[in-house]
């Protein structure tokens, strides 16, 4: 019996999808799997997407590439974040795409490749603004005539990525850099090595601007059914643009381990950061920080049990949380609790728990252990 797992809703992957499916147009949809696909389940969501509809999966480290192939995927993957040269045998011999801006991961790249007849499709990052991976221009062009002169290695495609296009509705900054971007593209062009790929379109570029979807589109926290922000949403409709549908897909569930009853003027948890005032009724649950269920949301959190809600009491240990169930009937060791999600008419969304844990929703769903189960359900 698992006292903790996560439930995902295959309807509601394949409804946001579809959403997205229709957005891309004719470019090419690669859905973001990183990070065990937002929380999600790295395997069961790449298999699910790449039997309806997705043309690439995008991962950002190695190993993830590598669980994908060993579980039999064996669409385009590519590798969005940084690949070490000696780690470069193994992206020739699983025949994985690579963003690039290391002459040294290229070099390697090609002598294997070239050693076996192959051809490693490249993509180089280009720095547009955000000022973490990437090349500025004139780099990158010495890049693209490396790539351009070396065997076993061929300029498939040029990316980049936003700084602020979720945070706010004054989008001056990502403008800028999608013309940085453009000028990149055309002085490829100009050097002969044009990029037939190019991607600069994540989820909320995608909802916004259908001209920079261009040849392929990253598909990120919005397949999961979250807006990238309340920004972007905002932007959405200040542009006319369809306000999707997104639907959420993840639950997160435990079950009771203890139910407890303890007299007016009892302290609860480390620090004794809460204080009865009658007596009270508590339940144990066996999640706690390690598992991803955020400190900070310590005191004034909530989650569902019955068809009650049930406050979060003192603070949220390592592995273990306490809710006040006194007005729940029928709570007991065992009892189904919801952490994050939906049952009847109360929600636990990404966006409520991210407030309570002074975060961004990206984070909640992402930081929920790996080691606990993914269930694909409906």
């Amino acid at each position: 019996m698992n006292l903790t797992w996560v439930e995902v809703s295959q309807s509601a992957i394949l409804h946001n999808l579809k959403l997205f499916r229709e957005q891309a147009g004719k470019a090419l949809l690669a859905p973001v799997v990183k990070a065990n696909a937002y929380g999600h389940g790295l395997v069961q969501i790449g298999r699910l997407v790449t039997a309806n509809g997705a043309d690439w999966l995008c991962v950002n480290s190695l190993y993830e590439a590598v669980a994908l192939r060993e579980h039999g995927i064996t669409c385009p993957v590519h590798v969005l974040g940084y690949v070490s040269p000696t780690q470069a045998e193994t992206v020739v011999a699983l025949g994985l795409r690579m963003v690039v801006y290391d002459s040294e991961v290229v070099r390697r790249l090609s002598a294997l490749a070239s050693a076996r007849n192959q051809s490693v499709p490249l993509h180089i990052k280009i720095e547009t603004g955000n000022n973490r991976q990437g090349l500025l221009p004139n780099q990158a062009l010495e890049l693209a005539k490396l790539i351009r002169d070396l065997p076993g290695v061929e300029l498939e495609g040029i990316s980049s990525h936003y700084a602020d296009i979720e945070d706010t509705t004054d989008h001056t900054f990502a403008r800028s850099q999608l013309r940085r971007f453009l000028e990149m593209d055309k002085a490829l062009r100009e050097l002969g090595t044009p990029p037939r790929i190019r991607s600069f379109s994540n989820s909320a570029a995608t909802i916004l601007w259908p001209e920079t979807r261009f040849e392929l589109v990253r598909l990120g926290i919005s397949l999961y059914g979250l807006w990238p922000s309340k920004e972007t949403f905002v932007s959405a409709v200040m542009l006319g643009r369809e306000t999707l549908d997104l639907r959420p897909a993840l639950t997160w569930k435990c079950v009771v381990a203890q139910v407890k009853s303890v007299p007016r003027g009892e302290y609860i948890g480390y620090g004794r950061t809460f204080r009865t005032s009658h007596e009270t009724r508590l339940a144990v649950l066996p999640v706690g920080y390690y598992d991803g269920y955020d400190r900070g949301m310590s005191n004034l959190a909530h989650v569902i049990i019955g068809d009650h809600m049930a406050p979060v009491r003192g603070r949220i240990a390592m592995n273990m949380t306490v809710v006040d169930v006194t007005d729940i009937p029928d709570v007991e060791a065992g009892s189904e609790v919801v952490l994050l999600g939906r049952r009847g008419d109360n929600v636990l969304s990404s966006e409520l728990l991210a407030q309570w844990a002074n975060t961004i929703n990206y984070e909640i769903p992402t930081r929920i252990n790996d080691r606990i189960p993914r269930v694909l359900v409906d």
